[in-house]
């Protein structure tokens, strides 16, 4: 089993729900046949997921809200 640091994960000071989200949905993307960002042993593709947030390949994008 393979083990994803927090801090990797966390280094930008970033919420937990927006990290637990963004994981979520790029596991889908790759679940969807997305291809990997980094290279890695694991087939899991939430740890995959995890791992690309923690190496900064995946980002989340904040939209601006307009009234």
């Amino acid at each position: 089993m393979s083990y994803v640091p927090r801090e990797s994960v966390f280094k930008n000071g970033d919420s937990i729900f927006k990290v637990t989200l963004l994981a979520a949905r790029r596991a889908i993307e790759l679940n969807d046949g997305a291809q990997k960002l980094i290279e890695t042993t694991t087939k899991k593709f939430s740890t995959i997921a995890l791992e690309e947030i923690g190496q900064g390949k995946v980002r989340y994008k904040i939209k601006d809200k307009k009234a």
